[in-house]
């Protein structure tokens, strides 16, 4: 299939989701994640921060429990500017505002250096088999992806399955190495 019509069936999906079966699939991917994550040596964490109104993963749930159990790890969070992202580190809920798509974004911080990220949680609505993803279309995490160093690992986060195939795939657009579910780690 696809990514347009990928995409509206993924968004749909989602918004059938209540409240407890959201909540439910959130916590289940946040143990999945502590239970395949080894963050013993992580140093610095990208995380994007949920559209709630969306359906997103709450990923406050990891970043809160690697504030509290891995202080070690600094976390970088992302700010749409633009037709792309600016990246900074997170230092607490003083620094966000929310932009006008609902997301809550840093209105102000130190910016990020990419180089010293070690691993990126990238939002998507679904993936195929490949490791290839749909998100919203406008392409801020494949351009963002590019400037990462070769070692730092990209790790989607799905409440379903892979899809079977996604047809459109081009050369911008950046597979991801692995894909945490609520069921368990995939990886390509």
């Amino acid at each position: 299939m696809e990514k347009e019509t990928l995409r509206k069936i993924y968004l749909q999906k989602r918004s059938q989701l209540n409240d407890a079966e959201y909540s439910l699939l959130s916590r289940m991917l946040c143990d999945q994640f502590f239970l395949h994550v080894d963050l013993s040596f992580l140093k610095v964490i990208h995380c994007f921060l949920p559209l709630k109104s969306k359906r997103e993963p709450d990923t406050w749930l990891i970043i809160e429990r690697i504030r509290r159990e891995f202080p070690h790890i600094r976390l970088v969070i992302p700010k749409v500017n633009g037709n792309k992202l600016d990246h900074f580190y997170f230092e607490g809920l003083h620094q966000l505002e929310i932009n006008k798509w609902g997301i809550e974004e840093p209105k102000q911080g130190i910016p990020a250096e990419l180089h010293k990220i070690n691993l990126v949680i990238v939002p998507l609505l679904c993936f195929d088999k490949k490791g290839n993803r749909v998100g919203y279309g406008k392409g801020y995490y494949d351009q963002f992806l590019p400037n990462l160093p070769a070692t730092c690992q990209r790790l989607g986060i799905s409440f379903w399955d892979e899809a079977e195939v996604i047809d459109d795939v081009t050369d911008f657009d950046i597979p991801l190495q692995a894909v945490l579910t609520p069921k368990g780690m995939i990886t390509f």
